[in-house]
């Protein structure tokens, strides 16, 4: 039985936020990966345009999440759906940390607004 520990977690940080990949390729799963996100005060990540379906749950704090040029503000509990070909950003306005649980297919890309490809290390 696969089983990833806390301590197990492999941490990334881009764009002034932590991610810490549990489930991936490199842990046993074959379809589907997950991460924590660790998104500081103040941080705002550039827009970017995933190539795949990802579910995004705010886990504590406050963000202002931007998808397809529409801004809400959600809240510890929420979940967002980005479905594949979105354009999404993310910003912490507020003055602590919030975190996150993300799920998606293993493979994500996102492209960036000035056309830059990333495949996230935590996602593959």
């Amino acid at each position: 039985m696969p089983i990833v520990r806390s301590s197990e977690g492999v941490t990334h940080e881009i764009h002034g936020a932590r991610f810490v990949s549990y489930a991936a390729p490199r842990t046993g799963s074959a379809q589907l990966c997950a991460w924590r996100g660790e998104i500081p005060a103040g941080t705002r990540a550039p827009a970017h345009t995933v190539d795949r379906e990802e579910i995004f749950h705010l886990l504590t704090g406050e963000l202002l999440i931007t998808l397809d040029g529409r801004a809400e503000r959600v809240a510890a509990g929420d979940t967002v759906i980005v479905n594949a070909g979105a354009t999404l950003a993310v910003e912490n306005p507020t003055d602590r940390t919030a975190t996150s649980w993300v799920t998606t297919s293993v493979g994500l890309t996102a492209e960036l607004a000035d056309g830059t490809r990333l495949a996230p290390l935590w996602a593959n």
